[in-house]
C-alpha cells in the first residue's frame, strides 16, 4: 500500500482495503467477529473483510479473552499512521466489474446535507452498459438493499434496510468503476455517491419520531400522576339519609372539614329549595356552632405565639448580654495596658473582631429595642380599648336598639328576596325548550306573580332603607338635644349655686331657695318641650292637611288596614299627579296617627297601614 500499511488478502469477491484504526478492530473482533474498513471520520464494518480463521466464539468456549491478530504490535499491522496523512483507498475485485479508487491527494467528494432518517443514496456517473445486476452485486456489500430505481441515464438511487449503510455506501463515492476487462468508454465511469431525500425514509423517520415522541408524553404522564396529589374525594349527590348522615358529621370536630366542604358543594349544586331549606338550615346552625371553638382554638395560638415570642425574647436578651461582655472584653483588650504586648498582626486581628461584635451587637439591640416598642404599641392600644365610654340616655339606646332591628328586619327581607330570585331561575330552567301547554301557562302565572312579590319587596326593602335613614338622622338629633341639654343644665346649676350664695348672704330664708329650684324645673321642662317641638316637623302646607284628612278617614272606615298600593289607586282619583311614595312618607311622618304592620308568611307577605290617632291621644 502507498502509506506503508499492510494489506489483508482477500477472496476476489471481499474488500482489500487498509486498517487505519486499531481500536475499532479490537473491538469488532472481539465482540462481533467483524473488522470495520477504515473510512476517515466514519467506521464501517461489513462481513466480507473478517479476517480468516479467527473464531469469535474462542472467548465463550474456553473462558480466555481472544487475541486480536490485528492489534499493532502483532507482527501484523504496524504502529497507526499519523492524523495528518491522507488515507489511500485499495483496490476493489468484483465477478463483473472493478473498481479503482480516487487519486489520494484529490480533496474528498462532496456530499449534499443528509436529509433526516436517510436510507437512500444517489449514485451518478455509472457506466452506460451497467446493468441493475452489476449495480447490486457492488452495493450489496454495504448491506441489505430494498429496492434498486436505475434510469435510462448513467444514474440510479439505491435505498437500504438501515440508515447505517448509507454510510459505508458514501465510501465509495470517487471511484472509477470498470466492467470486466474493457477499455471501451461505456464501461466505465467514475462513481459519484451521495445522500438521496425520498419520501418514504421521511415518512419512517417521521413514524419513528412521533412513537418516541408518544413514550416521552407516556413517560412524562406516568410520572405527572405518580407526583400529582391524591384527588379530593368525589362528592355525593344529596338525599335526605345523606343529608341526616353529614348533620351528624358536622357536629363531630374531627369530620367537620370533610363535612363542610361537602355542605358547601351542595349549596352550590342548588339542592337548597322549598322542601330542604329547613334542614339545610339545621346544617348551617351546626356549622355555625363551630365558630366558638375556632375561637377558643385561635386564642390558645395567640396564647402559644405569645409565650413563643417571650421566649425568643428572653433567648435574645441573654445572647445581647453576652455580646456586651465579649465587646468589653475586646475594649479592655485595646487599652493600653495590654495593647502595648499584642504584636501589630494580633491588634489587627482584634481590631476586626471589636468592630465586628460591635456591629452583631446593635443589630441585637435594634431587634430587641424594636420588640419591646410593639409590645408598648400593643398595651396602649389595650389601655384605649378598656377606658369606659360615655353611656348614652335611655332613648337613645332604645333609638340604637330600634335601628338595629331594622337593620336585621332588613337583612331579613334581602334573604328572602334572594329565596324568590333562585326560585325564580328555577322555574325558568324548568321551563326550558317544552312547547306552550297548560301548564307552562300556569308557570308563566307563578313567575309573573313572583316577579310582582319582588317588585313590592324591593319598594319595601328602600322604605325600610329610608326609615333607618331617618331614624339614624333622629339619633343623632337625640345626641345633639343631650348635649344641649347638658350645656344647659351647668349652666343653671351655676346659676342656682350663685343664686343660693346670694341669698344666704342677703339673709333668706329656705322658701325663696326652694322657689328658684321649681324655676329651675320649669326652665329645664321649657326647653325639653320646645326641642321636641322642634324635633317633630309640622305640616307644610294645606295640601298636607286635606291628604291626612281624607287618608285618616279611609282608614278609619277599614279597621283591619290597607296596603299603599290600594290607598294609593284611591287617592288617585282624586288627584291623579300624587304618587305612592309621597304618601307613604307622609305617613311615616305621622307615627302617632299612623301605624304599619306586617300580616301573611312567606309569598303572602304584606304591608298594611291602620289608622291610630284616638290610641295616641290616650297614650298622650
Amino acid at each position: 500500500a502507498a502509506d506503508g500499511l499492510g494489506s489483508i488478502a482477500i477472496d476476489t469477491t471481499q474488500l482489500n482495503m487498509s486498517v487505519t484504526d486499531p481500536t475499532a478492530w479490537a473491538t469488532a473482533m472481539n465482540n462481533l467477529g467483524m473488522v470495520p474498513v477504515g473510512l476517515a471520520g466514519q467506521q464501517l464494518v461489513t462481513d466480507s473483510i473478517c479476517v480468516p480463521g479467527f473464531d469469535p466464539s474462542l472467548s465463550m468456549m474456553t473462558g480466555i479473552t481472544p487475541i486480536n491478530p490485528m492489534i499493532p504490535g502483532m507482527g501484523l499491522v504496524p504502529p497507526p499512521p499519523p492524523t495528518d496523512v491522507p488515507v489511500v483507498k485499495e483496490i476493489i475485485h468484483c465477478k463483473s466489474c472493478t473498481l479503482f479508487p480516487p487519486n489520494p491527494n484529490l480533496p474528498p467528494p462532496s456530499t449534499r446535507e443528509r436529509p433526516p432518517g436517510c436510507k437512500t443514496v444517489f449514485v451518478g456517473g455509472l457506466p452506460e452498459n451497467a446493468t441493475e445486476e452489476i449495480i447490486q452485486e457492488v452495493f450489496e456489500q454495504c448491506g441489505d438493499i430494498t429496492a434498486i430505481r436505475k434510469s435510462k441515464k448513467n444514474f440510479c438511487h439505491i435505498r437500504f434496510a438501515e440508515e447505517f449503510m448509507v454510510d459505508k455506501a458514501i465510501y465509495l463515492s470517487g471511484y472509477r468503476m470498470r466492467l470486466g476487462s474493457s477499455t471501451d468508454k461505456k464501461d466505465s465511469g467514475r462513481l459519484h455517491v451521495d445522500f438521496a431525500q425520498a419520501r418514504d425514509d421521511f415518512y419512517e423517520w417521521e413514524c419513528k419520531q412521533r412513537m418516541l415522541a408518544r413514550e416521552e408524553r407516556h413517560r412524562r404522564k406516568m410520572e405527572e400522576d405518580r407526583l400529582r396529589p391524591p384527588s379530593p374525594p368525589a362528592i355525593m349527590h344529596y338525599s335526605e339519609h345523606e343529608a341526616a348522615l353529614l348533620a351528624e358529621k358536622l357536629k363531630d370536630d374531627s369530620k367537620f372539614s370533610e363535612a363542610i366542604t361537602v355542605l358547601l358543594t351542595w349549596i352550590e349544586r342548588g339542592e337548597v329549595n322549598r322542601r330542604s331549606a329547613n334542614q339545610f338550615y339545621s346544617m348551617v346552625q351546626s356549622a355555625n356552632s363551630h365558630v366558638r371553638r375556632l375561637m377558643n382554638e385561635k386564642a390558645a395560638h395567640e396564647q402559644e405565639m405569645e409565650q413563643a415570642k417571650e421566649s425568643f425574647k428572653n433567648a435574645l436578651t441573654g445572647i445581647l448580654t453576652q455580646f456586651e461582655q465579649i465587646v468589653a472584653v475586646f475594649n479592655a483588650s485595646t487599652r493600653q495596658k495590654a495593647w502595648d504586648h499584642f504584636s501589630k498582626a494580633q491588634r489587627k486581628n482584634i481590631d476586626i473582631w471589636r468592630k465586628h461584635s460591635e456591629e452583631l451587637r446593635n443589630a441585637h439591640s435594634e431587634q430587641l429595642m424594636g420588640i419591646r416598642r410593639e409590645e408598648e404599641m400593643e398595651m396602649s392600644d389595650d389601655d384605649s380599648s378598656d377606658n369606659p365610654s360615655k353611656k348614652l340616655r335611655v332613648d337613645d339606646s332604645a333609638l340604637a336598639a330600634q335601628a338595629y332591628a331594622l337593620k336585621e328586619e332588613n337583612d331579613s327581607l334581602r334573604w328572602q328576596l334572594d329565596a324568590y330570585r333562585n326560585e325564580v331561575e328555577l322555574l325558568k330552567q324548568e321551563k326550558g325548550q317544552l312547547f306552550r301547554t297548560e301548564e307552562s301557562l300556569t308557570k308563566d302565572q307563578q313567575l309573573q306573580f313572583l316577579q310582582q312579590t319582588m317588585q313590592g319587596m324591593q319598594q319595601q326593602l328602600l322604605s325600610i332603607q329610608e326609615e333607618l335613614n331617618n331614624k339614624k338622622s333622629e339619633l343623632e338629633q337625640a345626641k345633639e338635644e343631650q348635649t344641649h341639654t347638658q350645656a344647659m343644665l351647668k349652666v343653671l346649676q351655676e346659676q342656682l349655686k350663685s343664686a343660693k350664695e346670694l341669698a344666704e348672704i342677703n339673709g333668706h330664708d329656705e322658701s325663696q331657695a326652694n322657689e328658684i329650684n321649681v324655676l329651675t324645673v320649669a326652665l329645664v321642662n321649657q326647653d325639653r318641650e320646645k326641642n321636641l317641638e322642634k324635633r317633630s316637623p309640622g305640616l307644610k302646607s294645606e295640601k298636607e292637611a286635606l291628604l291626612i284628612g281624607i287618608i285618616s278617614t279611609f282608614l278609619h272606615v277599614h279597621p283591619f288596614g290597607a296596603n299603599i298600593e290600594y290607598l294609593w289607586s284611591y287617592m288617585q282619583q282624586l288627584d291623579s299627579r300624587i304618587s305612592a311614595n309621597e304618601i307613604e312618607m307622609l305617613l311615616m311622618r305621622l307615627p302617632r296617627m299612623f301605624k304599619q304592620e306586617f300580616t301573611g308568611v312567606g309569598a303572602t307577605l304584606e304591608k298594611r297601614w291602620k289608622f291610630c290617632a284616638f290610641e295616641g291621644i290616650k297614650t298622650v
